[in-house]
Order: structure tokens, then sequence, then C-alpha cells
């Protein structure tokens, strides 16, 4: 399992891309390649950092959507016009929660008006329920509510395939819920938007310290650090990251790739 990290950033950071991940499955007839989250600024970062057997039109299988929340989201509507400009006819799967059917079309007439009937390539929707399982793009996929928002909520989504295993959190704190759901994961990808141990709505660094070693996961990437902090204090969480984790904890870069290898991810 390969996980690209394409954006990092949060919503309103002028020098990250929107926090987006591309997760690879090797396969000897061709890799399968799940997009996490497709924020304002995912399209270009996609297109950016992404290796080069995902960049072409028809490489990607799935999109996951956290959240509705816009950059988580508002993206899409770019990266599937970009698809039908380039030619796309295998259909696209999209995950997300109830109504992401309805969203991400309500988002596309917004964005391209009446373009809808020209897409030549089918959208799947399949709906993200807590506690259920899915299998697409040939992993197993499970969910859990995080803390993020009463009115716009946020799933966390775990991928398993082949021994391996990425949770990636969306926005929002630790919950029992999501910590439940992480249990001995490969890579644990959750959003630290502060130094301190508690945002409301969202993560801070030592609450997922916390969760990494509650849940003992082998990998932890903090992500969607808020902008001040990252450009003040990057260099002091590295050093958190360093002191609690080695080399297992990371704040990623775009284009960063973590590469969990074939067999059991938790010893």
């Amino acid at each position: 399992m390969r996980i690209c990290f394409l954006g990092v950033g949060e919503a309103f950071d002028e020098h990250y891309p929107n926090t987006s991940l591309l997760v690879s499955f090797p396969d000897p007839d061709g890799d399968a390649h799940v997009l996490l989250d497709c924020g304002f600024t995912a399209p270009a970062a996609y297109y950016r950092h992404a290796p080069d057997d995902a960049r072409t039109c028809s490489a990607l299988d799935a999109v996951w959507i956290s959240h509705f929340h816009g950059d988580h989201f508002l993206g899409l509507p770019l990266l599937l016009l970009r698809f039908w400009e380039e030619g796309r006819t295998l259909p696209l799967t999209i995950v997300g929660q109830a109504g992401v059917e309805e969203k991400v079309w309500a988002a596309f007439e917004l964005a391209y008006p009446g373009f809808r009937p020209r897409l030549n390539f089918p959208l799947l929707f399949f709906e993200a329920v807590p506690g259920e399982v899915i299998h697409v793009a040939g992993a197993r996929w499970s969910f859990a509510l995080g803390d993020h928002s009463a009115v716009t909520p946020c799933l966390a989504v775990r991928l398993d395939r082949d021994g391996q295993s990425v949770v990636y959190s969306g926005d929002g704190r630790p919950s029992p819920a999501t910590a439940e759901l992480a249990q001995g994961v490969g890579l644990l990808v959750h959003e630290a938007y502060g130094l301190e141990l508690d945002t409301p709505g969202h993560g801070g660094v030592p609450g997922c310290l916390k969760l990494a070693r509650d849940v003992r996961a082998r990998n932890l990437a903090l992500v969607h650090v808020n902008r001040r902090v990252r450009q003040e204090s990057a260099g002091t969480i590295r050093a958190i990251l360093a002191e609690a984790m080695g080399v297992y904890g990371v704040l990623p870069e775009p284009g960063d790739v973590i590469t969990l290898e074939h067999g059991p991810d938790h010893g």
C-alpha cells in the first residue's frame, strides 16, 4: 500500500494545498487508486504530485469525501471536468455519507451549469454508514464518526487490503469511535490543527499522539495543521513526533509518500 500526500493544508493555507491523499494498492493487473478528500485546491495537487501511474484520466478508481466542507469536496467538479476533457470513459466510484450523490451533483451544476449530460463516464455512489463495511477498489472500507461539527458531521475512514491498513480522520478530534476504528492500524493520518490538547471540532498534536499510542498505530502522519502554527512551529511539531515515535511519526510535505510493505502491519 502506498500513500501519497497530495496536500496537507487547512482551508485557508496559501502555501499548502487542501489535505488530500492518494492511496494506491499494488496489483499485477494494474494498481488501484483511491483519492481521500478533494477540496478546492486538490485537483491541481493531484496532477502535480500523484505518481505517474495514477495521473491518467482513467487511473483513479474511487473518491472518498469525509464531509461536506468546501476544502474537502468542492474540488470534485473540476476533477470530474478534467477527466471528461481527457476522455475518461470508465466509471468512477464516489463514497461519502448520506446525501453524497445529491451534494456532488449540486456542486457540479453550480460549477458548470448544464454540463452533467456531457460527462461520458458514469459516477457510482455509495453511502457510508458508521459501523458498516463496504468493498470498493479491492479494499475493505469501514467508517466512524469523528468529533467535528454537529451541522456538518465528518466520518473517518479505514481502508484494509492485503494485510495493510490506513485510517484517515478527515476533520475532528479523536472520538471513542475513531479510536475503535484505528486499532492496530498501519498508518494513522489525523488532522492536528494546533499544538494545544483540544480545539473545538479539531484535533491537536498531543491528542493525536495519545490516540496513536492507545490504538498501537505503527505510523502517524499529522495533516491539516493551522497555517500560522505550521509556519511558526513545524520544527517543534517534528521534534515532538521524533521524540514520541522516532521515524514513524511525520509532518508530511505535499508529494511525500509512505509505503506500507506487504504483510502484517502491526506487531
